[in-house]
């Protein structure tokens, strides 16, 4: 049974207790030893594990998603807790609760998907909603919906974030709608809550987060679609032009080529679906990046490496803690559109050779570099 959790982890801590390992790097020093980074996991977050004695010794004993028993002393190091293991040996998973390990949405996911019926409760369009109960009553689904998560690092990386995501974004698009004259409304919740359900089959999350083979083959967005054209088939009376448009919102939700995006957006619901849906994963990922580093005492967190950026973590509080509900949602959408523009113009400033994503093929043709799995590592 675990006794302290990677959370409540405090500087010069000796533990003695069980992780997941769910990465082990060996690497060199200066001085031309060996060394090993481990990324040690449980429910409540990751701690980095550093081997420095008897590297080959116990880097032998286990493997990647072992459980193993760690001895070794935490210590803070740039800003970010570090364990220096002493000893370790691996754990048969009969030694340990999985429930300990796996990271877990704060809401219950069975309250979320009630609130996902609600908003589908809501829906006008009588083809979109019949479409939107039938993924709902397929029980299959529907627990792959549930237990996801968003994406194997940076957001919503918990059991139950592809669920609390789709229905954060649904919510972000339908306060959109009230604002804007002559959206569809009920075409743009469908492509909302249904976006990212490819990730149901892109992802492994049974034990650490990781890809699937399907997922490093062909992707969410070309799973997504698939699963969208076996339950569309099963209402031979949807509309073909409105399976068209609803098809056009998930091949588009990444926005550019660059970020493994088939089309860019181009139609009014899609523009708002791509920075919808990037709004809410990029706030969800500085909280995250933010709340890895209880012990971090400066009012700046440490480097990101995907926003290559530092957050200033010591903003006032809000007189209202529940939200703004007087701030416009376009005027929250711009700050995301902002930062979207900011990293497509770091990566056109970048070398050829250092491009991440890919896009049509005159693009794949004048970079002459192809990273099919750059983009989806960070969303």
């Amino acid at each position: 049974m675990k006794r302290k959790f990677a959370e409540q982890i405090r500087e010069r801590d000796q533990l003695d207790d069980a992780f997941l390992v769910r990465d082990k790097i060996t690497a060199m020093a200066k001085n031309g030893k060996p060394y090993l980074t481990l990324k040690l996991m449980d429910r409540t977050g990751e701690i980095e594990g550093r081997v420095w004695d008897r590297v080959d010794e116990l880097g032998g004993r286990f493997e990647r998603d072992d459980f193993i028993r760690v001895q070794g002393k935490a210590s803070v190091y740039l800003g970010k807790m570090q364990l220096v293991v002493q000893d370790l040996e691996r754990l048969e998973d009969a030694q340990v609760d999985l429930a300990d390990f796996l990271p877990v949405a704060e809401r219950s996911r069975e309250i979320m998907l009630d609130e996902v019926r609600q908003l589908v409760a809501t829906m006008t369009d009588p083809p979109l909603r019949a479409l939107m109960e039938s993924f709902l009553g397929d029980e299959e689904f529907v627990a792959g919906y549930a237990a996801a998560p968003a994406a194997k690092a940076i957001h919503h990386v918990y059991l139950g974030g592809l669920l609390e995501h789709s229905l954060a974004v649904a919510r972000l698009a339908d306060d959109i709608c009230r604002r804007y004259p002559g959206v569809h409304r009920d075409l743009l919740l469908t492509g909302a809550l249904l976006h990212d359900m490819g990730k149901i089959s892109e992802l492994c999350y049974e034990r650490t987060f990781g890809y699937t083979d399907a997922g490093k083959l062909l992707g969410h967005i070309v799973i997504g679609v698939e699963m969208l054209e076996r339950q569309l088939a099963r209402l031979p009376e949807f509309p073909s032009t409105l399976a068209t448009l609803l098809k056009h919102l998930l091949l588009s939700h990444h926005g550019q080529y660059e970020f493994g995006s088939p089309k860019r957006p181009k139609t009014l619901e899609a523009v708002i679906l791509n920075y919808v849906d990037d709004l809410d994963s990029k706030i969800n990922g500085v909280q995250t990046h933010i709340s890895r580093e209880p012990d971090n005492t400066s009012a700046w967190t440490g480097y990101h490496r995907i926003y290559d950026r530092y957050f200033y973590k010591e903003t006032p509080a809000s007189d209202n803690p529940a939200g703004v509900p007087e701030e416009t949602a376009a005027e929250l959408v711009s700050a995301s559109a902002v930062m979207a523009r900011e990293t497509v113009d770091k990566k056109r400033r970048e070398p050829a050779d250092r491009r991440r994503g890919f896009g049509t093929l005159g693009d794949q043709l004048r970079d002459k570099n192809l990273d099919l799995f750059g983009r989806e590592e960070e969303r």
